[in-house]
């Protein structure tokens, strides 16, 4: 939906630059349009101010693109037709997607005018190359999962049973074993393999947060779980690495999750919800969860703002997210009809599909309630501390928030208070006034170079008579050498 948007409101902005206006436009044409529409659709004016904002940060954003991609394309078309070429590179093509952000949609629209087509299929051969290699980085640390045919007789055995909300170990039977994406009836010590099982604690990646660490032991086996995946809706898959024996399909098995990750990854998913409803505290309801990932230690949350936030703006929401952890509110889940979650106000999040019962985790009661899958801490005191470290842009109208979380958080701290003490004690300045002397040292640093970079052209310049007493002259021209 915001991809379609998106794509009508740039064909928008340039449909005013062909009539000659270059400046923004959105200011007075979404007012009308606001007017227009306000009676049949009432929130187009209660939430005008957001609208608005985003709408005329995107003008701004594009116009820019504009400016630099349309030059570059018209030197392109002009070459295109310079060789009698009928259709412009793909490579070309793609340069102005990948490089300059110009949308191929308008690149094809002008080469049209300009009576011209565009090389479609080069273009997607290429975008698709790139899809590919970014596919590849992302699962550069993940073994790749079986074709989905392969799982069809597993799924139709049923759902994977997941236990894991309230235990981390738990007995099972190995459904099935895949190596190399094939069905196969056992797998031995040293060997790769995906294993399929009736029930499992061990968490799938999903809603954000990473796959469980741990072990599936067994009579005569022990299997070190690389990573946990649900390939097709309903089942899980344990990839893993046969550290001793051999594994057997029929065979009993236990899953034991590794505690301390575990117990690192609640942290983070919990402080996820936490910083969501300070940033909501903060910025208003409007700012909403756009993506997020977590593991142990760590959590980053994208969510939908224009503009940087200020230093104040940030330790606000640190400050907020740390003082839910110290008042120790309280983290409960109910599993109920999607209807009467969001009758409770529930927020579902960023495209997420959810079927007609879903699971909600409140933080506070209503202070923070969400539709989630993954786990979560009992209270929030068992967060830790939440720390954040950076906080970016990722996007038109969407930034991030990073934040390391519990003990990584502590560490960071540790680290910082080593550094300051440090200077305390090199520079021989008490702690509040450190930036103040630092500053000061730099502006001295700054100066000595200065004053040396004189010192250095003044003493050249004072060598310039005595090189050019010294000139000697060979076939009528005077140089001075080195030597």
């Amino acid at each position: 939906r915001g991809y379609i948007l998106r794509r009508l409101m740039r064909r928008a902005i340039r449909a005013m630059r062909l009539l000659g206006v270059e400046g923004a436009t959105f200011p007075e044409l979404f007012a009308a349009s606001r007017d227009a529409m306000k009676s049949a659709y009432p929130e187009v004016e209660t939430d005008w101010a957001r609208i608005s904002k985003y709408a005329f940060a995107e003008e701004q954003t594009f116009l820019r693109t504009l400016t630099a991609g349309s030059s570059i394309l018209d030197d392109a078309l002009g070459a295109t037709r310079g060789d009698g070429r009928s259709a412009l590179a793909g490579a070309e093509a793609f340069l102005l997607h990948d490089t300059y952000g110009f949308p191929i949609e308008l690149t094809l629209e002008i080469a049209e005018e300009a009576g011209l087509s565009v090389d479609r299929s080069a273009f997607d051969e290429l975008m698709k190359a790139q899809r590919d290699r970014a596919k590849a980085d992302a699962k550069s640390k993940k073994r790749a999962l079986a074709d989905h045919s392969a799982y069809r007789e597993f799924r139709a055995l049923g759902e994977t049973e997941f236990v894991g909300y309230t235990e981390l170990e738990t007995q099972s039977r190995v459904l099935g074993i895949l190596v190399d994406g094939i069905s196969v009836d056992r797998a031995s010590e040293g060997q790769l393999a995906e294993v399929i099982l009736a029930e499992t604690t061990l968490y799938a990646e999903s809603g954000g947060q990473s796959a469980d660490k741990g072990l599936i032991v067994g009579p005569g086996f022990e299997l070190e779980v690389l990573d946990v995946q649900k390939p097709v809706p309903g089942l899980v898959s344990h990839m893993v690495q046969v550290t001793s024996g051999e594994v057997a399909v029929d065979a009993a098995a236990t899953t034991v999750v590794d505690a301390s990750n575990r117990r690192g990854a609640t942290q983070a998913h919990s402080g996820t919800h936490v910083v969501h409803a300070a940033i909501h505290q903060v910025l208003g309801k409007s700012a909403h969860q756009s993506g997020s990932f977590n593991k142990a230690g760590y959590l980053r949350l994208d969510f939908t703002w224009s503009e940087a936030l200020s230093p104040e703006t940030r330790s606000e929401i640190e400050e907020i997210s740390n003082n839910a952890v110290r008042d120790n509110l309280a983290v409960t889940t109910r599993v109920l009809p999607i209807a009467e979650a969001k009758a409770l106000g529930a927020m579902a999040l960023f495209g997420e599909k959810y079927g007609d019962t879903v699971r909600m985790v409140d933080i506070g009661g209503p202070w923070s309630r969400e539709l989630c899958g993954g786990t979560h801490v009992a209270s929030s005191a068992e967060i830790g501390l939440i720390n954040i470290v950076g906080e970016q842009s990722v996007g038109a109208s969407n930034r991030r928030i990073e934040s390391l979380v519990g003990m990584e958080a502590f560490r960071e701290l540790a680290a910082e208070r080593a550094i300051v003490s440090t200077l305390t004690s090199s520079l021989k300045t008490p702690r509040e006034q450190l930036p103040q002397r630092i500053a000061e040292l730099a502006a001295s640093l700054k100066a000595a170079e200065k004053k040396i970079a004189a010192f250095e052209a003044r003493a050249l310049l004072e060598r310039v008579p005595a090189l050019a007493a010294s000139a000697a002259r060979a076939g009528g021209v005077s140089f001075v050498s080195d030597n």
